[in-house]
């Protein structure tokens, strides 16, 4: 939404690019992920996109009165690219429904692996992460678990997409896992026995990690349901 009174910043360069044509939301948008996708959630500014856009700040300002309104809708337009049909939903349980909401969660921000810390600086609250919401908590409901249940169970669910989202932006060296596999390989048998047991089974892959730590938390819920 825009700001009443604008920066001293924008005032000067709504100045300098009078006449410019408006840029269009969805295209300063896209650009903005493509520069977080590119160099991080912290070569995000208004500045930086607006040079993005060979645009001045004054455009950004028509639309977005700070950084943070700016980064509320980068975020939601990531949300916005989650396949969650709710035709298909209804159809499922709700234990299968939370499942389908957090895989595809966890496989939109694996698209965009550098957008994580943006997340952990508000609250998503746009207009499609308010329909992911809804959507998951009116599952959890419809599945039998009384509201305070399917509150944290929802809040759970999220803080757990957005921990391994966290995991999935520091995951880009392909060679690591190879060189941690040949560590464990090569510790000392009697210090290490129970390690070099489970040796062909390390270091475990993080989308493994994500669908086995997620069967736990929704087994927990049954469990927790069925009381």
């Amino acid at each position: 939404m825009p700001s009443s009174s604008l920066p001293a910043e924008a005032t000067a360069s709504t100045r300098r690019s009078r006449g410019r044509p408006a840029v269009p939301l969805d295209r300063i948008l896209a650009t903005a992920l493509q520069l977080v996708d590119e160099e991080g959630a912290e070569a995000l500014s208004m500045r930086t996109l607006a040079q993005r856009l060979e645009s001045g700040t004054a455009t950004l300002y028509r639309h977005f009165g700070n950084r943070a309104a700016l980064i509320t809708h980068v975020i939601d337009r990531v949300f916005g690219e989650a396949d969650l049909d709710p035709r298909v939903l209804a159809e499922l349980s709700w234990d299968q429904a939370c499942r389908a909401i957090a895989q595809s969660m966890f496989d939109t921000l694996g698209r965009h692996r550098k957008i994580a810390p943006l997340l952990m600086e508000q609250t998503p609250t746009g207009p499609n992460a308010m329909v992911l919401r809804e959507r998951c908590l009116a599952v959890l409901l419809a599945g039998g678990l009384p509201p305070s249940l399917a509150a944290r169970a929802y809040a759970t669910l999220a803080r757990y997409v957005l921990g391994f989202a966290i995991q999935l932006a520091g995951s880009g060296d392909d060679a690591e896992p190879e060189r941690a596999s040949a560590h464990f390989r090569h510790v000392s048998p009697a210090e290490f026995p129970a390690t070099l047991a489970v040796v062909d089974s390390l270091p475990v892959p993080l989308e493994d990690e994500f669908a086995f730590g997620l069967e736990l938390i929704i087994g927990g819920l049954r469990q927790l349901d069925a009381r």
